[in-house]
C-alpha cells in the first residue's frame, strides 16, 4: 500500500477518541480520511450508513472475515465490528492519512499485518473519570456500562505494555490532548499538505 502512514487510534470507550478525531478532521480538511468500519449493530440516532459505519448483517461481515477481507475484527456486546482492507485503500488512494479507530484486540491484529501505522492510545485520566463520562452519556443499560468499564480496565492495563503503542495521550484536558495529538502527527500532516496543489 502506498500513501501516507495510517494512524491507529485506540483507547477505551469514553476516553475521548471520537471528539479528538472530529476536531482533527475539521481543522485539517483534506488531510485525514476515516476508514469506515463495518458493524452488525443497529445505527444510533443520527448515525449514517457509509459515514459512521457500514451497517451490515452478521452473515455478510462474517463472510468478509472468513475470506480475509478485514484487516481486523472484534466482537463486542454481541455485535461484530471490523475494518475492511478496501476501506483503508479507499482513503489512501486519495493521498489522505487514514485514521482507524480500533480496540486493543484490533491493535494486536493490525500488528500482524504490513500496514505500518502510527499507533496512538487515547486514555482517560482515571477509571473514575471514565465511568462518569460514560454515565453522563446515558446511552447504556447498567449491564452494558459495566461491560464497557471492564473492557476499559483491560484496555488501560494492556496499553502500558512496552511496544504496543508509539504514543499514549492522557485526555485529562481536551485542548492539551488535542495539541499533543497534532504534534504527534505533524510530520505526516506536513507530507500530505506538501503534495496538495
Amino acid at each position: 500500500m502506498s500513501g501516507p502512514r495510517p494512524v491507529v487510534l485506540s483507547g477505551p470507550s469514553g476516553a475521548g477518541k471520537s471528539t479528538l478525531m472530529k476536531r482533527l478532521m475539521k481543522d485539517y480538511e483534506g488531510v485525514f480520511g476515516f476508514s469506515v468500519s463495518h458493524t452488525t449493530r443497529n445505527p444510533r440516532p443520527g448515525e449514517e450508513d457509509g459515514k459512521d459505519y457500514h451497517f451490515s448483517t452478521r452473515e455478510a461481515v462474517q463472510e468478509g472475515i472468513d475470506q480475509g477481507h478485514f484487516i481486523e475484527n472484534a466482537e463486542f456486546s454481541g455485535n461484530l465490528y471490523g475494518t475492511s482492507k478496501t476501506a483503508i485503500e479507499d482513503v489512501r488512494a486519495k493521498n489522505l492519512i487514514c485514521i482507524l479507530d480500533v480496540d486493543i484486540q484490533g491493535v494486536r491484529r493490525i500488528k500482524e499485518t504490513d500496514l505500518n501505522p502510527i499507533y496512538i492510545s487515547i486514555q482517560p485520566p482515571s477509571m473514575d473519570v471514565l465511568e462518569k463520562r460514560l454515565r453522563d452519556r446515558q446511552t447504556e443499560s447498567e449491564e452494558s456500562l459495566q461491560k464497557r468499564l471492564e473492557a476499559a480496565r483491560i484496555d488501560m492495563e494492556l496499553s502500558k505494555e512496552p511496544g504496543v503503542f508509539d504514543f499514549i495521550i492522557i485526555n485529562d484536558d481536551q485542548d492539551r490532548a488535542y495539541e499533543e495529538l497534532k504534534e504527534t502527527l505533524n510530520d505526516e500532516i506536513q507530507k500530505v499538505q506538501e503534495t496538495k496543489p
